[in-house]
């Protein structure tokens, strides 16, 4: 090989390692997301689910048993006061009341003739031509005879209120939810032969939670919303609160009735009663951030506070908070936190403490 091509190809190959590349290129600042936090509201909201009913439900039911001879109603009728709502075949009554007036008769004109032969024994004992036994026992006579009337007129008052429970009638004026019994079936006494909706305001059934029910008093005002209607919102008012826990649950139950009716409104939809209780007050401000926000390790939870400068970028410094309860606004910050601090929302598990960031978003929280 020539000379002056092993002199160009060593030329080529030093120039490389003489070209200068300079200091190595900053790595990119991490884009985070942020908002000043400010203290949150003396209260906070929970929403309860529950069912909605009428003010007033009744089961009405025959008070005596027999075969149903009329159902006078069907579901959704509109019924008024005393209105028939079924009857029961009364053959079997109104002979009992024929025989409780017979019954009657006879034990009427018994103490009539008892009544007559004591004034007759009286008479003789007067006049010294009867003794004084005679005069006792037709006084007897005459008072079990009087005695035995006034229990014929107490049977035929109970035959005739028999016959008078052969036919039910509305109570009161409202509507009719359910019709259970057909034309002809057998009931018995007390068997629910129809449900009837009144009253003039819609109530909702809740269980809440023992460790809030301190917090509801009757009267309390609520807001009320239906699957069935969710552009509307109702005002109610709390009217009963359950002393005692129900069954197998350590909830309470709790009524509330709405303030005005909706024909809109029909028993058995399903309903959110949203209450209002005071938080707890110990000294410290309250704050909701998102979730998010706060982080954990083994040294406690934690956020990041942000120094941002004029040209969106930021130092975010750790610091430690004292977290209360998880609500549907966000997660309580009860310590460590003060009006003004800006924290990091987004992107917490990527930075570190006194690292230099780029923030994308800045947002204030609502008190």
């Amino acid at each position: 090989m020539p000379i002056r091509y092993l002199a160009a190809l060593l030329i080529l190959l030093s120039l490389p390692a003489c070209r200068d590349t300079g200091p190595p290129p900053e790595p990119p600042l991490r884009p985070v997301r942020s908002r000043e936090v400010q203290t949150a509201s003396g209260y906070v909201e929970r929403a309860f689910s529950g069912i909605a009913k009428a003010g007033q439900e009744s089961r009405l039911s025959f008070r005596v048993p027999g075969a149903v001879e009329q159902v006078a109603v069907k579901v959704g009728d509109r019924v008024k006061a005393g209105q028939l709502i079924a009857r029961l075949d009364a053959t079997d009554y109104e002979l009992q009341k024929q025989e409780a007036e017979a019954a009657l008769a006879k034990a009427r004109a018994q103490a009539r003739n008892a009544e007559a032969n004591y004034a007759r024994v009286r008479a003789l004992y007067e006049n010294r031509n009867a003794s004084r036994n005679d005069l006792d026992a037709a006084r007897a006579a005459s008072e079990s005879a009087t005695a035995a009337v006034q229990a014929s007129e107490t049977r035929l008052e109970l035959a005739l209120s028999q016959l008078r429970y052969t036919r039910l009638t509305a109570p009161a004026n409202g509507a009719i939810a359910s019709v259970p019994v057909e034309q002809g079936e057998n009931v018995p006494s007390g068997k629910t032969v129809a449900v009837l909706t009144a009253g003039a305001m819609p109530e909702v059934n809740v269980a809440v939670p023992e460790s809030l029910i301190a917090g509801i008093e009757r009267g309390s005002k609520v807001s009320v919303r239906l699957d069935a209607l969710p552009e509307r919102t109702f005002n109610a008012r709390v009217t009963e609160v359950g002393v005692a826990a129900t069954t197998y649950a350590t909830t309470y139950p709790v009524t509330v009735r709405l303030m005005r009716d909706d024909s809109a409104i029909r028993p058995g939809m399903a309903a959110e009663v949203t209450f209002r209780f005071r938080q707890r007050t110990d000294g410290d401000n309250r704050f909701v951030v998102p979730p998010e926000a706060v982080g954990e390790d083994r040294k406690g939870r934690f956020v990041y506070i942000v120094e941002a400068d004029e040209n969106d970028l930021g130092t975010v410094h750790r610091r430690t908070v004292r977290v209360g309860e998880l609500t549907v606004e966000g997660l309580e910050i009860v310590g460590g936190l003060q009006n003004g601090d800006r924290i990091v929302t987004a992107g917490v598990p990527l930075i570190q403490d006194g690292q230099q960031v780029k923030l994308l978003e800045k947002g204030v929280s609502a008190p």
